[in-house]
């Protein structure tokens, strides 16, 4: 068996694997065309519960679809809202919840999450996690709010107490400018 070292959104997946079972809550805070909150549904099982957010109702309905197809969707609790209201929605704890911050891939790109949000979101994330659960973010810079974006991020997570958080941020460094780069948290 081989290990491949592959992108951000690899890395996150591999996180999910590991930090997630059958039975288990979670969240994606960013569901764009449903790709994370179809792997979140199969990690979590017949028992689990998946709540996805989108501001966007097109990501919501393609994600409603995907669901659909693979026969998880009972699994899931869709909302067309902003990740930074999860905590109004989400009333337990959590053993993941997965960012992916940017744009709707093939949509508009004028509409892009902004730190403002992003960090009520984060915030809420945190405290939703139980003890050992992770959040995974993957960060897109390369435009201008995408930069903003991740350089914020990079500050709040690392002012977070080492006493209660693991914080790992993963880029490659010869990927050039724009790559996707990954952010993993751990509660304590």
């Amino acid at each position: 068996m081989s290990y491949e070292l592959r992108s951000a959104r690899y890395l996150a997946a591999d996180i999910l694997r590991q930090a997630v079972a059958p039975g288990d809550r979670v969240v994606d805070a960013t569901m764009g065309n449903g790709h994370d909150t179809l792997f979140l549904c199969q990690l979590v099982g017949e028992k689990g519960r998946v709540y996805a957010f989108d501001v966007q109702e097109k990501a919501v309905e393609s994600t409603k679809k995907r669901l659909e197809e693979a026969g998880v969707l009972s699994r899931a609790a869709l909302f067309c809202l902003g990740h930074e209201q999860m905590a109004e929605k989400v009333k337990e704890p959590v053993s993941a919840v997965v960012f992916n911050l940017g744009w709707l891939p093939g949509g508009d790109h004028t509409v892009t999450t902004h730190w403002e949000t992003t960090e009520k979101a984060v915030e809420s994330a945190l405290s939703l996690l139980k003890p050992l659960g992770v959040l995974v973010i993957c960060a897109y810079p390369g435009h201008a709010e995408g930069d903003r974006e991740r350089s914020a991020l990079t500050a709040f997570l690392s002012a977070l107490a080492p006493q209660r958080f693991n914080v790992l941020h993963q880029k490659f460094l010869n990927a050039g400018p724009g790559a996707p780069e990954c952010f993993a948290v751990q509660k304590q």
